[in-house]
């Protein structure tokens, strides 16, 4: 089969690339990708190539194994970077090994609490039903702005105690640094830049709620301690900034990938309409099928080996999550999307260690905004084609139109 370069954006921004993913699956489970020549973006002059890991088994395998593949030596994104840049980036929780991670783990844990979570749980269904009623006689919108980009924002603002009139800036910033090789939504912005003044925003926020502290995760935060120690001001801002990309991007991809997938099966869809309780079960599918997180890498801290293919010492090795959540050792017709499918033990949230600690609350999000949309909408769909993210990290549409039957009652 013709290779397909992974490591190139522009690939994801064409469509996911699963029949090559297939192909690899069969018969080169590991296989190296080559490298590349930096971009303007990036800060070394040549990016290392790499082992792609394309089966289910084998991401859990180095998922679940810190000792032979770490997080924190070259931390968990795919370019090569700084060492500048690389002892900045090893402040924030997702690259870190244990046992550094686990302390910092069980100091943000204290912030999500079950209080916390559920009643910020109880009131998606509140802004679910106000995201709906600001499209519902329009008729049509941009999917991606207009729902899928809200309900996480609104979430992550309150969640955080941030002014909900914030939550611009928020997407703004986030669109800027996971879109950073995408022309459109970086806007031509350095992403360093980008990152001080979240980090300047998150400080802010941080210091009013040490003097002033309220029912939110930054009061919780600032105030949690283990072991006797406290997240510093930069701990505090990389958490603030892993919350804002993981929080925000990754619950709004796997939104607008799930409108997408339900207007191209419109016989799932129609499961859902018939009998709503199978919403839970499709949360899972949808999470699945749209796999928002494309890719998370690794570094081998010795010689090893994966499914017999040898890996040397610093070689990095990247797990992609789309292959591994269509692996056919695992799903039955993974090709297919069945709001039925039961059981489904997808990797959309990482294994182990990293595992999403907001996996509970991405959930519900899915689950609440889609029971509303479908009660409220049910002819919901897309109306042209979608337009996609230039990015080999996330799995994102940047645009998404599309056409319903305006609310009666809502017309003027």
């Amino acid at each position: 089969m013709k290779p397909v370069d992974l490591f190139d954006p522009a690939t994801y921004e064409r469509s996911m690339p699963h029949e090559y993913f297939r192909w690899l699956r069969e018969h080169e489970p590991v296989h190296w990708q080559e490298g590349r020549p930096s971009s303007e973006h990036l800060s070394q002059p040549h990016q290392a190539g790499y082992w792609v890991i394309s089966r289910h088994a084998d991401v859990i395998e180095v998922s679940l194994d810190q000792k032979r593949f770490s997080s924190e030596r070259q931390t968990s994104m795919i370019i090569d970077l700084s060492e500048d840049s690389l002892e900045q980036m090893r402040l924030w929780m997702i690259n870190q090994d244990a046992p550094r991670h686990t302390k910092l783990r069980k100091l943000v844990n204290q912030g999500f609490t079950r209080r916390i979570i559920g009643n910020l749980s109880n009131h998606i269904e509140e802004l679910s039903r106000e995201i709906v009623d600001g499209v519902a006689r329009k008729g049509e919108c941009d999917f991606v702005a207009g729902i899928a980009a809200e309900l996480p924002l609104l979430v992550i603002a309150e969640l955080m105690g941030c002014p909900v009139e914030d939550r611009a800036k928020l997407f703004s910033w986030s669109n800027q640094l996971i879109g950073f090789e995408d022309p459109e939504l970086s806007q031509g912005s350095n992403p360093n830049d980008v990152m001080l003044e979240l980090f300047e925003y998150a400080g802010g926020l941080a210091r009013q709620r040490r003097g002033d502290p309220r029912d939110d995760l930054t009061s919780a935060l600032v105030h949690a301690e283990v072991e006797g120690e406290r997240l510093d001001d930069l701990t505090f801002n990389m958490f603030f900034l892993l919350l804002i990309l993981a929080g925000n991007e990754t619950t709004r991809n796997a939104i607008s990938g799930g409108m997408l997938a339900l207007s191209e099966h419109p016989d799932e869809k129609q499961k859902l309409l018939d009998d709503p309780a199978l919403m839970t079960c499709a949360t899972e599918e949808i999470l699945r099928y749209v796999s928002p997180v494309i890719a998370m890498r690794r570094t081998a801290t010795r010689d090893t080996e994966i499914s017999g293919q040898p890996i040397r010492e610093n070689d990095k090795v990247v797990m992609y999550y789309p292959s591994a959540n269509r692996d056919d050792r695992v799903f039955d017709q993974p090709d297919r999307f069945d709001v039925k499918r039961d059981p489904n033990p997808h990797l959309a949230f990482g294994w182990g260690p990293h595992f999403c600690m907001g996996a509970s609350l991405a959930r519900a999000e899915v689950r609440i905004l889609f029971s509303e949309l479908l009660r409220r909408l049910p002819d919901i769909e897309v109306s042209e084609t979608p337009r996609r993210l230039r990015s080999g990290t996330v799995n994102s549409i940047k645009s998404l139109q599309v056409r319903f039957t305006p609310e009666p009652w809502r017309t003027a």
